[in-house]
C-alpha cells in the first residue's frame, strides 16, 4: 500500500470532498476506535469520512498506560472472554498488523506469600499464557517462570528485600498509543478515507427520524458545512453521551468516566529490565519500561468534570509514588518526576459504584435510524469494536459490502519492516546517522523511516537533535507537520513525539526550535509561532498548577487556567 501524506493540503481537500458528496459512512472521533472504524469501511470499499474535533486521540488514545495486553486481572473476574479476545488482538498486532509500533515487554510479578500465591498467581498466569497459546498467535512471546527473591532481584535490583518472597515473570507488549492511532487514520486514508482534524461535529442531520449526515465546523476557520452520509457512527469515546445528544434521542447506553493518572520518570532512578505489576487495594499498578523512562500508573477514580483536560492532582500523584516505593529500594521522589499525564477510560455505565468494576466490555447500539453508537471496551480491542461498529451500519446499507478485513491489513510502516530492521548499518551508512539513531526512528515509522530520512538528506540541518528534547531529530516534528497531520505545536510535543511526557521542563525548552521548524509547513508566520509557543507555555504551566492542588475540583479549576490554541465552540 501506498502511504499518503496527512499534510495541510490533504486536509483541506478532505473537507471538501466530505462535504461535496454523500458518503456510505461518516466516523465521528479520530481516537483509536474511530480510526480503526475508518480503516474497516475504507478497507469494504465503502466511501468513508473521519472527523475529529482536535487531534487523533487527543483524548484517551494517547493517555493510556501504553500496553497491548489481555488484562490479567480479568482472569480474576472470570471474564475469560474478554481476556481471550484481547490476546488474539494482541498476537495480531505483534506479528502483522503493527510490527513496528508493538513490541513485546516482560512484567515481574511480586509475591509476597509462601506457597498459596505462588499457585494461585501461577496459574493465572498459566491460564493467560494458555489463551494466547489458543488463539494461535501467541508466537513470539516467551513463556511465564517463576523466579526466586534472588532472582527477581537479578532482573529488578531496585525491588526491596522484604518487599517479596519470590516473583513471577511474564510477558505482554506495548505501544505508543498516539502514534499508532494516528497511523491507523493514515493507513485509512491510503485506502480512501476523507480525514480531517480540528473539525467538529456541532449538529446531525435528520430527515424523517432518520440521522442522514452532519454538521460540522472547521475550527481552523470557523466555517461550517453539512456532511451527508448513509451512516454516522458515533465513537467519541467519553463524549459518547454528548455527541449521542445532538440526535435528540436519548441513548441505550450510558458512559461513565474513570480517570487514570501516569508518571514518568527517568529510567536510572529504577534499575531494572522488566516492568513490574503490583496489587493494590483499588486496582493495580504497573511500572513500565519506556525507552529512557518509566512509566507509572494508574489510577481508577470517577471524573465528572471537564473530559478535554482530565487534571491530575497532587494526591493522585501521592497515591502512585506511596505505592511504588512500598517494592523500591531507593524511594522516589517528585523531584523525580518528569511528567504527568491524566487519562479518562470509556466504561459502559453499570450497577458498581467502583469503576474498577465497570465493564470494559464494549456494546454497539442503533439508537436512531442512521445513527450507530460504539462505547466501552479497551486499547487493545480497537479493531473488533470498529469491526462491530462498522457491522452495525453496513446493515442498514442497501447494497452487499464485504465482511471486515482488517485482521490480514497491515497499517503503514508494517510491511518490510523486518527485513529494514536488519539493514539498520546500511541506513546507518547512507543517513549518517548512528545505527542507534536509526533503531529509534525504525520504531517510530517502520518502512516508512525512508520519508523521514529524505527530509535530512535533503537539508542536513534536519539530522541534528532537537534542542531541549536530544531523543528526537529535527527531522521528526517537520515529518509530523508534513506527513501525520499535526496541525499546532502541542500536536506535535505531546502526541507525534512524547516530549511533554519525557523531559523535565514538560518541551518547554524544546518549543520555540520546534515551532519555527513547522511554519513553514503549516503556514505559520512570525505572530502565530508566538502564538503557538504561547499557549503551549501556558498549557505547562496550568498543568503543573493543577498537579499541586489537592483534589479533582481544584485540580480541574487549575488546569482550566489555559484555553485552547484553537477554541472548540458550538
Amino acid at each position: 500500500m501506498k502511504s499518503v501524506a496527512l499534510s495541510p493540503e490533504a486536509r483541506t481537500t478532505a473537507l471538501q470532498a466530505m462535504g461535496d458528496r454523500e458518503l456510505d459512512v461518516l466516523v465521528v472521533g479520530g481516537g483509536v476506535v474511530g480510526a480503526g472504524a475508518a480503516l474497516d469501511a475504507a478497507t469494504r470499499g465503502l466511501s468513508t469520512g473521519l472527523v475529529e474535533a482536535r487531534d487523533f486521540a487527543s483524548g484517551t488514545s494517547s493517555r493510556s498506560s501504553k500496553l497491548i495486553h489481555g488484562g490479567l486481572r480479568y482472569l480474576e473476574m472470570l471474564d475469560f472472554r474478554l481476556v481471550a479476545e484481547a490476546l488474539q488482538e494482541r498476537g495480531l498486532l505483534i506479528q502483522t498488523l503493527a510490527p513496528h509500533l508493538v513490541r513485546p515487554v516482560p512484567f515481574v510479578y511480586p509475591l509476597k506469600h509462601h506457597v498459596w500465591e505462588r499457585f494461585y498467581a501461577g496459574a493465572g498466569v498459566a491460564l493467560y499464557d494458555s489463551l494466547g497459546l489458543l488463539s494461535g498467535r501467541a508466537r513470539g512471546l516467551p513463556h511465564h517462570r517463576h523466579l526466586t527473591r534472588r532472582g527477581a532481584r537479578k532482573v529488578v535490583p531496585s525491588l526491596r528485600k522484604d518487599a517479596l518472597v519470590g516473583a513471577l515473570e511474564y510477558y505482554d507488549a506495548q505501544v505508543d498509543d498516539a502514534r499508532h492511532t494516528m497511523e491507523i487514520a493514515r493507513t485509512a486514508a491510503a485506502y480512501g478515507a476523507h480525514v480531517a482534524t480540528r473539525a467538529r461535529v456541532v449538529g446531525l442531520l435528520k430527515d424523517s427520524g432518520r440521522v442522514i449526515g452532519a454538521t460540522v465546523q472547521d475550527l481552523e476557520s470557523g466555517d461550517r458545512f453539512d456532511v451527508r452520509a448513509k451512516q454516522v457512527i458515533n465513537a467519541t469515546g467519553v463524549w459518547t453521551d454528548d455527541t449521542q445528544g445532538l440526535a435528540g434521542e436519548r441513548g441505550q447506553f450510558k458512559v461513565r468516566a474513570s480517570k487514570g493518572i501516569h508518571l514518568v520518570v527517568p529510567r536510572d532512578r529504577i534499575r531494572g529490565d522488566a516492568g513490574l505489576i503490583l496489587r493494590t487495594e483499588k486496582s493495580v499498578l504497573f511500572v513500565i519500561p519506556w525507552g529512557r523512562h518509566w512509566i507509572i500508573g494508574t489510577t481508577d477514580t470517577d471524573w465528572d468534570l471537564d473530559k478535554a483536560h482530565p487534571a491530575a492532582s497532587a494526591a493522585d500523584i501521592e497515591y502512585l509514588l506511596a505505592h511504588v516505593n512500598e517494592v523500591l529500594e531507593q524511594p522516589l521522589t517528585h523531584e523525580d518526576v518528569e511528567g504527568v499525564y491524566a487519562g479518562l477510560r470509556p466504561l459502559l455505565h453499570g450497577e458498581s459504584e467502583a469503576t474498577s468494576k465497570l465493564s470494559r466490555e464494549h456494546a454497539v447500539a442503533t439508537p436512531v435510524p442512521g445513527l450507530v453508537v460504539v462505547a466501552g471496551g479497551k486499547y487493545t480491542t480497537y479493531r473488533v469494536m470498529a469491526e462491530d461498529a462498522v457491522d452495525a451500519a453496513v446493515h442498514s446499507l442497501d447494497a452487499k459490502v464485504p465482511a471486515s478485513c482488517t485482521e490480514k491489513v497491515p497499517l503503514l510502516g508494517a510491511e518490510g519492516f523486518t527485513a529494514l530492521r536488519n539493514s539498520t548499518h546500511q541506513l546507518a551508512a547512507r543517513s549518517g546517522l548512528h545505527p542507534v539513531r536509526i533503531e529509534h526512528l525504525l520504531g517510530r515509522y517502520g518502512s516508512l523511516i525512508d520519508e523521514v530520512l529524505d527530509l535530512l538528506i535533503a537539508d542536513p540541518t534536519l539530522a541534528e537533535p532537537l534542542t531541549g528534547a536530544e531523543d528526537y531529530l529535527r527531522a521528526e516534528v517537520v515529518y509530523g507537520a508534513s506527513h501525520e497531520g499535526a496541525r499546532h505545536l502541542e500536536d506535535i510535543l505531546a502526541r507525534r513525539t512524547r516530549i511533554s511526557i519525557e523531559t523535565f521542563d514538560r518541551g518547554v525548552g524544546a518549543a520555540e526550535e520546534t515551532a519555527t521548524l513547522v511554519a513553514p509547513v503549516l503556514g505559520w508566520n512570525d505572530e502565530q509561532i508566538a502564538r503557538e509557543v504561547d499557549h503551549y507555555v501556558k498549557r505547562v504551566e496550568a498543568e503543573r498548577e493543577s498537579q499541586k492542588m489537592p483534589d479533582d475540583a481544584t485540580a480541574d479549576a487549575a488546569r482550566l487556567g489555559a484555553p485552547d490554541v484553537v477554541p472548540v465552540s458550538g
